[in-house]
């Protein structure tokens, strides 16, 4: 019997037993840690600034390692009308940041008003997270003479290690999701009238989100409408291989310092056009998100990682950004290069209950007064439309 296979496959076949092969050495995997979050006060930094409304800060100080900063304060439905700046010092090194600018304005994100995750006690305002890269100093100062909401603090995020893939340019290797039960099938997209391909997607695994930290119970709207496009305003000084610390430091900030339930965004896009998944709940399913406030209901929310007010996106991303609405509108059989009608929550551009006619890929301002996702940004919206219907082969 051995013969015969040996012929008929056309190789000879050595009986002679093998001398045993040497101990492979054993590669112990890099160790994971889940991440931490420094909470610090913010007081006067001088003796005749401590009148009554005076603006405080953080005096130049070491602190433990971290990434990403904000400042958050007591009361979620409060405004910090200030400059608030911020300079680092780079960890191991007596090398210290310009000063830079944190951007305030965050109430324009968030839980829709009247649901669950709005009407908590756990909920915080805040200022947009800053990704500053490894370090151990820190000084926060806020514009002098400036009435200001109580209980300030500076949040200094840790987003930990992972053992999950390093992720390249969109050809690297990226980790898809499983279909979730009753949906469509994400590859059989492209068989609907019109539907786009899917992008390669990086799951919440695959970017090393702790799950943990948000609450277990997934929340889901009716469809999806509409596409709301957005900057994360967490500045550009990271590397594509940094994305994923830097989605899990914004993950940790807008759960454990703004009290949200999980992280706003329903997917994250960064310079080099790799597309994450955001808020849980699966990446085909209509899942509620806190991103774009009073407009939340029947829309998805996209983030492009970076702060877009003067500097350009770069191409892959906004061609991201087109592919996967294409993939997620078409899942609906919603027309990118169309308009649609949403039902305002609340907010500061529409009354709640109003009905809004929109663009079905909209910038975060046409739901919301803001400067999201920045006027650089913002101004390629008109391309994203039109590549992601030709995506959907219209």
């Amino acid at each position: 019997m051995r013969g015969l296979l040996a012929v008929s496959i056309g190789v000879t076949l050595s009986l002679t037993p093998l001398p045993p092969a040497a101990a492979a050495p054993t590669v112990q995997p890099a160790p994971v840690v889940s991440g931490s979050t420094q909470s610090l006060p913010l007081t006067p930094l001088t003796p005749r600034t401590r009148a009554v409304g005076a603006a405080p800060g953080l005096p130049r100080r070491d602190v433990r390692p971290f990434s990403l900063l904000g400042v958050v304060w007591d009361d979620p439905a409060a405004h910090l009308d200030a400059a608030v700046q911020a300079r680092t010092r780079a960890a191991g090194t007596d090398t210290w940041s310009d000063w830079q600018d944190l951007e305030t304005h965050a109430d324009d994100h968030g839980a829709d008003p009247g649901t669950p995750e709005h009407d908590t006690a756990r909920l915080h305002g805040g200022t947009a997270p800053l990704w500053v890269g490894d370090s151990d100093g820190v000084e926060v100062r806020i514009q002098p003479g400036t009435a200001v909401p109580a209980g300030l603090r500076a949040e200094l995020v840790d987003p930990g290690t992972t053992d999950a893939p390093v992720v390249g340019p969109p050809r690297a290797r990226a980790r898809l999701n499983a279909p979730a039960a009753g949906t469509v099938v994400p590859e059989l997209a492209r068989t609907l009238p019109h539907g786009g391909p899917r992008p390669r997607i990086v799951t919440r695994k695959g970017w090393g989100a702790d799950e943990k930290l948000r609450e277990k119970k997934f929340s889901y709207t009716k469809s999806v409408k509409a596409a709301f496009v957005h900057h994360t305003a967490t500045g550009n000084r990271y590397r594509c291989s940094q994305a994923a610390s830097v989605i899990r430091g914004i993950y940790r900030y807008h759960v454990k310092s703004m009290g949200w339930k999980d992280i706003g965004y329903n997917f994250l896009v960064d310079k080099c056009g790799n597309i994450y998944e955001g808020r849980a709940g699966g990446v085909t399913r209509p899942v509620l998100g806190a991103h774009t406030l009073g407009f939340n209901g029947n829309s998805v929310g996209i983030a492009v990682i970076g702060t877009y007010g003067a500097a350009r996106p770069a191409a892959a991303a906004v061609k991201a950004v087109a592919r996967l609405s294409a993939w997620k509108l078409g899942i609906y059989g919603v027309n990118p290069r169309g308009t649609t009608y949403l039902k305002s929550a609340g907010g500061n551009l529409y009354r709640k209950g109003k009905n809004v006619r929109l663009n079905v890929i909209s910038g975060h301002r046409d739901g919301f007064a803001t400067d999201c996702p920045g006027r650089q940004l913002y101004g390629k919206l008109g391309a994203a439309r039109s590549s992601a219907a030709r995506y959907q082969g219209r």
